[in-house]
């Protein structure tokens, strides 16, 4: 079963920085600057965050994985937002 999670980063090193982005790409939405939203079975999660370890500096770098709940259940209606309507991107282009 797939779940929903919010996945966010704080990456000290501009270079690591880009790597960690690029590798998120291929498991989510990015919905805001160093946030991500996924949807991911137990698979998935288990090789985001082996590559994801591979890329950081455990002493200077920090990501947060958040499980918001069953991907059709509660964790499709527990994201809410003001502001500019969040649109899931279809292009994935971003510049940094």
């Amino acid at each position: 079963m797939r779940q929903s999670y919010i996945v966010t980063y704080d990456i000290c090193d501009q270079r690591r920085l880009r790597y960690v982005y690029k590798k998120m790409l291929g498991y989510g939405d990015h919905i805001q600057y160093s946030v991500f939203y996924c949807e991911l079975n137990n698979m998935k999660l288990a090789k985001m965050k082996s590559e994801l370890r591979c890329l950081i500096n455990n002493n200077e770098d920090q990501i947060l994985v958040i499980n918001l709940g069953p991907a059709n259940g509660r964790g499709q209606k527990c994201v809410e937002n003001m502001g500019i309507k969040y649109a899931v991107s279809t292009d994935r282009v971003v510049i940094i």
